[in-house]
């Protein structure tokens, strides 16, 4: 059994004034939005009703509801019609007069009826008898039932998606999830290694898995990929899709991809599954069906994690407020402030841990899959003008955040697709399947936006799927309509510069600065001395320096074709370090006397000059 969207498959609604269809339990994103977040009938009587034609036969079994998600808007009882041309209904009874369903108590929770026996029929008809007293008709569905088969149905060969990848398409609980990746990496010991990065605050470790051709070191020369998912619980879709990335790369290498085998060889890419395992346990252990749109979406503590990172947008943006910047404070590498480091901040166990890793891996890019839209995000997600919910809001590193983003939106099946249906009331398909963050809806404190401020890397957030929780039976589909994006978006890991900063013995040179000219953004080498610069294809004049060395310009120019460009960087040790060095060597510390002393010094010379005789 599996759940029939309204919107997947709507054909004809009431013509009593639908606003909006909203299926898969998903709720609104603005709780000011009029007609967010459910449908709602033109009108408040009992001859409103809506239609979902399944294009085929199919055997019905039950309906699932909630109220309108922003406001006290529910339907406490309904009817349910079948029809088979759309003309003649039947309505569904007990034999001897029509049954009544009981509806929702409240918007948020999720209520299911099952049908005395199951219907095989085309339509379907909800028709709403009473409504919450102060509100109005409003209700999200779910409908539930088997398609019949029929190999020759138009609509099914259509829409049929079909895999040829022999991998577990199946919802995986926190030990199930632990165990196939024991299993991905005893098929692949030589290029997997499973690590955890910390626990969640109910004691549940933060499982990793890295693929390599050499797992567990970091090579100098080769960038470092992340995805991570399931910051929100209950958006398990992301979750999945990791799981089906990690099996799906391991076979591939083993009968010899060639495009696999340069992705291993040439990265090391880390994938975390489950960022929130606790709330994906609450989820899991409800379902699909059932699982509402909040539940599980939390840490244990009640934090979201995905904005529970240090503002440092704020701070960034006083400094430039004042022209401290880059006099008295970099633009890249901010610190973390002190109250967030206190042990009484509100920062979740899972955030911490994220904050260790990102801080211990010199990634260059990365990836957060969420859910409940079809939608790739980049930063600033947090608008710039106080009090402005949604406001362009770009980094000096937009064009290639844009690049980034389409690189995935455009080899998505769906996301840029004009004739898809809608998650909610925003098409993101005009806009290429892709939006700045702040544009959207702000939000301080972000994974994403944090990791371009305090790391490297340059992280973006893809809403893979419009249900949260998508039923077992599509997530064949949703492998085929994700794959190539996987793909694709980590090997734009590969675009644009490379190289390492040494000194004149060949010694790597950590934390040198690595600037661009005509970019408000610098990064950082790693600890052996290598660097990677994300840049779209153009010509750059790209500055390394640190302290103590003497800076050295030079033009790096990067092509269309994929593979970073080499640009290495030699520097030397400027007069005054180098003696420094020696001083330090030969236990002795140069003088240092106050100006007063020196200006007075300086004074007494002069007038003992003056007072010399004079030679004749």
């Amino acid at each position: 059994m599996f759940p029939v969207s309204v919107l997947d498959h709507i054909q004809t609604v009431s013509a009593r004034g639908i606003k909006l269809a909203f299926s898969d339990l998903q709720a609104g994103l603005y709780e000011d939005d009029l007609y967010d977040g459910a449908w709602c009938a033109g009108r408040d009587d009992t001859l409103q009703w809506f239609e979902v034609d399944a294009r085929r036969l199919t055997k019905f079994t039950g309906v699932i509801t909630q109220g309108r998600s922003s406001l006290c808007d529910w339907v406490t009882s309904y009817k349910v019609m079948f029809s088979n041309d759309s003309h003649t209904w039947i309505t569904l009874n007990n034999g001897s007069e029509d049954l009544i369903f009981k509806g929702n108590r409240e918007k948020e929770i999720p209520v299911r009826n099952i049908f005395p026996e199951p219907v095989v029929s085309r339509y379907i008809r909800i028709n709403p008898r009473s409504w919450f007293t102060r509100g109005s008709i409003c209700m999200r569905v779910e409908i539930l039932g088997c398609p019949m088969p029929d190999p020759n149905n138009y609509y099914h060969r259509r829409n049929e998606v079909i895999t040829t990848d022999d991998l577990d398409f199946r919802h995986h609980s926190y030990k199930e999830m632990r165990q196939l990746m024991k299993v991905v990496n005893e098929m692949c010991p030589n290029i997997t290694r499973i690590y955890n990065i910390g626990k969640s605050q109910s004691g549940l470790k933060l499982y990793a898995i890295e693929i390599s051709d050499n797992p567990g070191e970091h090579e100098v020369g080769e960038p470092e990929f992340r995805y991570t998912a399931g910051l929100h619980g209950n958006e398990v879709l992301g979750r999945e899709l990791l799981l089906l990335l990690m099996q799906f790369m391991c076979l591939e290498y083993l009968s010899g991809n060639q495009r696999i085998r340069h992705l291993v060889e040439e990265t090391r890419i880390h994938l975390l599954p489950s960022v929130n395992p606790d709330g994906y346990e609450k989820a899991f252990e409800v379902g699909s069906e059932l699982i509402g749109w909040s539940l599980g979406r939390w840490s244990n503590d009640g934090i979201d994690i995905h904005h529970n990172f240090p503002d440092l947008n704020a701070i960034l943006w006083a400094v430039e407020a004042k022209k401290w910047a880059p006099r008295k404070m970099f633009n890249h590498h901010i610190a973390i402030p002190d109250w967030y480091q206190s042990t009484n901040a509100s920062v979740a166990l899972e955030t911490r841990a994220l904050i260790a890793w990102m801080e211990k891996m010199p990634f260059v890019l990365g990836g957060n899959l969420q859910g409940g839209e079809l939608v790739v995000t980049f930063p600033y997600d947090r608008t710039r003008s106080q009090g402005v919910v949604r406001e362009q809001t770009s980094t000096p590193d937009d064009h290639i955040f844009r690049w980034l983003a389409f690189s995935y939106a455009s080899t998505h099946r769906l996301m840029t697709d004009a004739n898809r249906r809608v998650c909610h009331t925003q098409d993101f398909a005009k806009e290429d399947g892709t939006i700045n963050g702040a544009s959207w809806h702000t939000a301080a404190g972000s994974m994403n936006d944090f990791s371009y401020l305090h790391t490297n890397c340059f992280e973006l957030s893809m809403y893979v799927g419009c249900d949260k929780f998508p039923h077992e039976s599509d997530l064949p589909e949703e492998w085929e309509n994700n794959r190539e994006s996987l793909l694709v978006f980590m090997e734009q890991v590969h675009r644009g510069i490379k190289g390492v900063v040494k000194d004149h013995q060949g010694r790597g040179i950590a934390n040198a600065i690595i600037s661009v000219e005509g970019i408000n953004h610098d990064i950082r080498t790693a600890a052996d001395g290598d660097y990677w610069r994300l840049l779209n294809p153009g010509e750059y004049r790209v500055t390394a320096r640190a302290e103590g060395y003497s800076l050295l310009s030079k033009k790096c120019e990067v092509g269309y074709e994929m593979g970073a460009t080499r640009c290495d960087f030699t520097i030397g040790r400027t007069n005054m370090s180098r003696i420094k060095e020696i001083m330090e060597k030969f236990k002795k510390q140069p003088i240092k006397l106050p100006m007063r002393q020196l200006a007075a010094r300086g004074s007494r010379r002069r007038l003992t000059k003056a007072l010399l005789p004079t030679a004749v």
